[in-house]
């Protein structure tokens, strides 16, 4: 019969605290079974059955990415050097790691590790302040080998990426397929959540909020409101146009190659947390915004991801518009967009799952292994 092996303590702070990684939706697609003191299995899924972000499963492997990375960071503060291999033969719907945890003398703590739970999406208003050249080179600097980033900053530059995500969110908005993913990952009445995103989080008034949540308790209404009553303007508004204008600058992180594999979304993931948490460690805060880099994605790989009219010829006039902004040749390098800039930190935001819930036991046989 299946059991849990019993952790010590290095082992769960380390998945303890690597489950603070980043995940679309508070999604947090993945388990953990222990198979040893030093060895633990990261049994990854997507969630492509049931989102429309998530259709080719690459903003969960990024999230997958995050987390390994997470797992070797707090590693690092035990002495440890983490190896993580992808299990070969398993399907991508289900990325599957084995990880291993290696005694490595003189091995330094990674910094970073400081701020896994400090780091969290600020979907408000920051400041418009430039960035220093110190965060710039600091930033730049904490990507691995393989990626760089481009920034947009300055009135104009900030406009285009505000219009980009203002104009992407028309196609969220009144998109069957994406009402039912919203339905489901809000938790609405709520400043945290452990396993969706707290409506006090989404960075709308609390008249907007409570509007919301009456018209999306079902898709008549949504789409009444959005044929007749300009339902999708006020979020709009307050989630992604006054958000994109006040903030620093919006960045791209480009890999060196276009990403094609499970492997090369999950190396972005690692970057990408490296990014985000060297932003936390320096005081800024960070909203991600990927809905171009995926709605362009679909379109370029003619990926069918909505039944309804218009949905498509919408999605191609937003791609282009994302390559006319970042440029044809790296708007297929890009693995992650987002916003930045100084801040306070959000006052509402996503928790996690307790790490109990996130154990699983071990496969028969290898209980005692």
């Amino acid at each position: 019969m299946a059991a849990f092996v019993p952790m010590d303590s290095v082992l769960e702070d380390i998945l303890d605290q690597a489950r603070w990684a980043p995940s679309g939706d508070n999604t947090q697609p993945w388990r953990f079974e222990v198979r040893g003191p030093r060895q633990v299995v990261v049994h990854g899924h997507d969630t492509r059955t049931h989102c429309v972000y998530d259709l080719d499963g690459h903003p969960s492997q990024l999230s997958l990415g995050a987390l390994l990375e997470s797992m070797a960071l707090v590693a690092s503060s035990h002495g440890l050097r983490m190896q993580a291999r992808r299990r070969g033969g398993m399907p991508d719907t289900l990325p599957t790691f084995d990880v291993r945890f290696m005694d490595e003398a003189g091995l330094a703590a990674d910094p970073l590790t400081a701020f896994l739970r400090q780091r969290s999406v600020q979907r408000r208003r920051l400041s418009t302040r430039r960035l220093r050249a110190s965060e710039k080179a600091a930033l730049a600097a904490s990507l691995p080998a393989g990626y760089s980033v481009l920034w947009f900053e300055g009135w104009q530059a900030r406009w285009a990426c505000a219009r980009l995500m203002f104009d992407n969110a028309r196609l969220r908005l009144t998109m069957p397929e994406a009402h039912k993913v919203h339905r489901d990952v809000i938790e609405w009445g709520a400043r945290f959540s452990v396993d969706r995103i707290p409506d006090q989080a989404l960075g709308v008034d609390p008249l907007t909020a409570r509007l919301m949540r009456w018209i999306m308790q079902s898709w008549r209404r949504v789409d009444f409101f959005n044929t007749w009553l300009g339902g999708t303007l006020a979020p709009r508004l307050q989630m992604d146009l006054l958000p994109g204008m006040y903030c620093a600058a919006h960045f791209a992180l480009l890999a060196d190659a276009p990403p094609r594999q499970v492997d090369d979304y999950v190396a972005a993931g690692r970057a990408m947390q490296r990014f985000w948490l060297t932003a936390t460690q320096l005081g800024l805060q960070l909203q991600p915004e990927l809905t171009p880099l995926i709605f362009a994605r679909y379109v370029r790989e003619r990926r069918a991801f909505s039944r309804t009219d218009g949905m498509l010829e919408m999605a191609q006039e937003l791609a282009a518009q994302t390559q006319a902004l970042l440029g044809g040749e790296a708007s297929e390098r890009a693995v992650f967009l987002g916003r930045i800039g100084a801040g306070t930190p959000a006052l509402a935001r996503s928790l996690r799952r307790p790490l109990k819930d996130l154990l699983l036991p071990a496969t028969e046989g290898q209980a005692h292994a």
